[in-house]
């Protein structure tokens, strides 16, 4: 039984995701288990270097990790041969140029999404590294998140019979920062720094929909900016130049339509912060995060309209609820652990560099289709 130590850099991991799901909650899980463990009883064990322009955040978060390597010098740790792979968690508008340098000291690649603000940039760094020969893969963690897992099983099973519509529901109240702090941080209100709830969202909604429903054929989307000014984390107002809210409608290759509604200026009155409903022939489900409950066609009731009198019906009680049947791990954690294995073993790892330009393009017909007020094609990306 052998260990194979991998070198990661992991370049901006002082920011919430990166400090949260991936190094604390992916990084640190996998080496507390004692690795990735392979079907030859070899493991695999994450070596990482913490990588960004605070020194003081990144001792500071190696010490209490017991993280032995960090640095403020990219070039350092990529001119380190034992370091294999690059993993990117920076801002969007840092992350290709830091990319291509990683492509071209042959680091194998794995990167949050977008990968870029743009879709040349995307499709230039899958490119790059399909010439280079590197292992490349970007984060598609809501694939992984248990409600969505059942939800695909219910596809695998046949459940809804012919899928005819998936409504998709997301978002919460940001604090505009005056007299309760933002949960999220200032950047993404400001276009200028590759803020905006379409370019955020977009890349998220191309994976899941791709990935379960079908393939995306054309886009309608409305977007918005509801709350013009913001204060940032220094407590200085600030013009919101970026949208805050999306609205968007797909059209499936297979004929589903798929209705998205996105927004950082909603109050939640559902199960939970993203809910997503799929409505069959034989059967209809509503996921969220964790959970997942349906409604087969022998169980659904006889409505009627009456405004006359009081509903007759508790609607949410007639749905059941799937089983979990299973543990569920972190979907960050879940998804890094077939990346490890994609790079030591070569097992199959689907979610790579042309994926994540699929969202941004996404992103960027969104965005075009709210400017031009028009439904706009998704032609295939082919490199």
């Amino acid at each position: 039984m052998a260990q194979h130590n991998i070198g990661i850099i992991m370049n901006g991991v002082t920011g919430r995701m990166g400090t949260n799901q991936h190094l604390i909650r992916s990084i640190v899980a996998i080496r507390n288990q004692g690795g990735v463990k392979l079907k030859n009883e070899d493991t695999i064990m994450p070596d990482p270097i913490l990588v960004g322009r605070n020194q003081k955040k990144l001792q500071a978060l190696a010490n209490e990790h017991q993280i032995n390597r960090w640095t403020t010098d990219l070039d350092e740790a990529l001119d380190d041969s034992y370091n294999t792979i690059y993993f990117d968690a920076q801002t969007t508008v840092r992350r290709a140029e830091s990319i291509k340098q990683a492509i071209a000291k042959g680091k194998h690649i794995y990167c949050e999404k977008p990968t870029a603000t743009n879709l040349e940039e995307s499709i230039e760094l899958a490119t790059l590294a399909k010439n280079a020969g590197v292992k490349n893969g970007v984060v598609q963690d809501k694939l992984f998140l248990p409600g969505l897992l059942k939800l695909k099983r219910l596809i695998n099973a046949g459940f809804f019979g012919r899928m005819l519509s998936v409504r998709m529901e997301f978002g919460y109240w940001v604090f505009e920062g005056d007299w309760q702090e933002a949960q999220r941080p200032s950047w993404n209100y400001r276009k200028e720094d590759g803020g905006g709830i379409i370019v955020d969202m977009f890349a998220h909604w191309r994976y899941v929909i791709d990935h379960l429903f079908g393939h995306v054929k054309a886009v309608s989307c409305l977007g918005a900016t509801h709350i013009p000014w913001r204060m940032d984390e220094n407590g200085n107002k600030y013009q919101a130049t970026a949208d805050d809210a999306a609205y968007g409608t797909f059209e499936l290759d297979n004929g589903v339509i798929v209705q998205a509604n996105s927004s950082w200026a909603v109050r939640v009155n559902r199960d939970d912060l993203l809910t997503i409903q799929v409505d069959g022939t034989e059967g209809s489900a509503v996921a969220g995060l964790r959970n997942c409950k349906v409604q087969h066609r022998v169980n659904t009731p006889k409505p009627t309209w009456n405004p006359d009198i009081e509903n007759p019906f508790d609607f949410q009680a007639q749905w059941q609820d799937v089983p979990d049947n299973q543990t569920f791990d972190n979907g960050f954690k879940v998804q890094w652990e077939l990346f490890l294995k994609h790079v030591v073993t070569d097992e199959a790892f689907p979610w790579d560099l042309l994926e994540g330009a699929k969202g941004t393009q996404l992103s960027d017909l969104g965005l075009k289709s709210w400017e031009e007020r028009r439904w706009i094609d998704v032609p295939e990306i082919i490199i």
